[in-house]
């Protein structure tokens, strides 16, 4: 069956946006409206004419309306296969009368969790006669169209639809129960329960734009939104420039959440490429913080991602549109600061509003051949540092420590980040071993002060943190060799005594974290 004029339509909404147009299109095409308590009452306020679900099922609406609509007259109108026999012989037996269309969206279940609502409020917005409905109508969409998305109101306004309209409208149809299912799923599983692996992990992702290829040209990529209002750098407003890629989402991603790092701390600029950083900085003003970011590898800031945690400024954005920049991540930009980005047309400025708390729970999902790794976040936080050496970090060396380790659990892992006076002075990131990272950090440090005409590296004087331990004095010595007078490491190697003993030799002050942080 094709072609399917409406007769009959059942119109029961949460969301009651452009439900009284849909409802006047249908009765000027002489189409019988039939509904449900506040969706009745909307279209009889528009002056429609419309039949009560009771009166069709010969049953009021009971038990705080939680039963109106699971009746044999509502579900047999809709599930009865038209062209079957005894299916119309049970319709005419029963006095059941075929309904063309239903109208269905669901209770704010995803909504009324996100606004804090106590457990007995949740519970009661939790929809059973309208996912009914909408898996009745949409497994018999040769015959009935299902609506739950006001988008596609305007498709029927005709009186009538077509099957592959049906079809379409089906496929939404389960997408939507089965995003719903899912958010109560997890809401029972993680809030309720508090389960930190539940046995089934519900997932349900609303896609947003289709994005112009993924990592490589040959590969394609969209981007889905989870249903719950999550802040980050998926739901930020780009106010200029070309749409955002795969990788400039995935980079975008790295600063933004390296910055949020520094949410309550002074002026800070982060620089990444590759999903590194490749310069951080903190100072009085965020021009300052970004000319120090910029300092630490110029080279790999080309074609960057730049964040801040601060309302961006003119003068910062003059700065910062010295050099080609793909993306500025900012909570803010004033007025000054948009203006000159706006002379840059292949720039894009996303603003976040609120940063992200870097301490926030949540899960990471990541695809590996046949299945789905899942892991908790890396929201873990510095807790009392263990001083190991003779000699104790002073009060400048501690603090270094501290920054270095920031950002070190930001770099891929093997991480070693060289930091001084609250910029980072190097940073090796990705090698197969750490030796090669910490020797590669000092030689961009070198490079850096080469460029710049200073008299020595900055790594001179550092502190330096190392993601994991060491497992061997090796790149401990490099460090040392680098100029570095303070480390910062998780301890944990069976060779932790021979580094110690290698950083007294060399006077460095050395504290251990007891926590490391990979990231691969």
């Amino acid at each position: 069956m094709d072609q399917v004029t409406i007769k009959r339509a059942l119109l029961s909404v949460s969301d009651k946006a452009g439900i009284i147009e849909l409802g006047q299109a249908l009765a000027a095409q002489g189409v019988e409206l039939v509904s449900t308590g506040g969706t009745a009452k909307a279209l009889r306020d528009a002056g429609l004419e419309v039949r009560d679900i009771s009166d069709l099922t010969g049953f009021p609406e009971m038990m705080d309306g939680r039963v109106k609509t699971l009746h044999p007259k509502v579900h047999g109108g809709l599930l009865a296969v038209r062209d079957n026999a005894e299916h119309l012989a049970s319709m005419d037996e029963h006095a059941i009368g075929a309904i063309d269309l239903v109208v269905v969206n669901l209770y704010p279940f995803a909504q009324t969790v996100a606004r804090g609502a106590a457990r007995e409020e949740i519970i009661e917005n939790i929809d059973i006669g309208g996912p009914s409905m909408v898996r009745s109508a949409a497994k018999n969409h040769e015959s009935v169209a299902i609506l739950t998305d006001p988008a596609d109101y305007a498709l029927v306004h005709g009186g009538g639809t077509t099957l592959e309209q049906r079809r379409k409208f089906a496929a939404k149809a389960y997408a939507a129960t089965a995003a719903y299912d899912a958010a109560i799923a997890s809401w029972f599983a993680f809030a309720d329960q508090g389960e930190a692996f539940p046995a089934t992990l519900p997932v349900a992702l609303t896609k947003g734009p289709e994005l112009r290829y993924g990592e490589n040209p040959h590969q394609s990529a969209a981007l889905y939104l989870p249903q719950t209002g999550t802040r980050g750098i998926a739901q930020a407003e780009q106010l200029q420039g070309k749409a955002l890629s795969y990788n400039n989402y995935n980079d975008a991603d790295a600063a933004l959440e390296l910055v949020s790092e520094f949410k309550d701390g002074p002026p800070t600029v982060v620089i990444v490429k590759h999903a590194n950083p490749c310069g951080v900085a903190t100072a009085d003003t965020l021009k300052a913080a970004y000319l120090e970011a910029l300092a630490c590898d110029s080279v790999s800031a080309f074609g960057g991602i730049i964040a801040v945690n601060r309302t961006l400024d003119r003068e910062t954005a003059e700065a910062m549109a010295g050099i080609f920049t793909e993306v500025v991540v900012a909570p803010d930009a004033d007025a000054d600061a948009r203006a000159v980005f706006a002379t840059k047309k292949n720039l894009r400025l996303l603003i976040t509003g609120d940063l992200p708390d870097p301490a926030r729970p949540g899960l990471m999902l990541k695809s590996i051949a046949g299945g789905m790794l899942v892991q908790s976040r890396d929201n873990g936080r510095l807790g009392e540092l263990k001083v190991v050496t003779k000699r104790a970090p002073t009060e400048q060396e501690l603090a270094d420590c501290r920054f270095a380790w920031t950002v070190a659990k930001h770099v891929k892992s093997n991480a070693i980040v060289y930091a001084k006076g609250g910029s980072t002075a190097g940073i090796g990131a990705g090698q197969m071993n750490r030796l090669e990272s910490a020797r590669i950090a000092a030689w961009k440090a070198k490079d850096a002060a080469d460029k710049a005409g200073w008299a020595q590296p900055r790594t001179i004087g550092s502190a330096v943190a190392s993601d994991a331990f060491f497992p061997f004095a090796d790149g401990l010595l490099a460090a040392v060799e680098a100029g570095a007078t303070a480390v910062i490491q998780p301890g944990g190697s069976i060779r932790d005594d021979e580094v110690i003993a290698a950083a007294d030799e060399a006077g460095l002050a050395m504290v251990f974290t007891g926590m490391r942080h990979f990231r691969h």
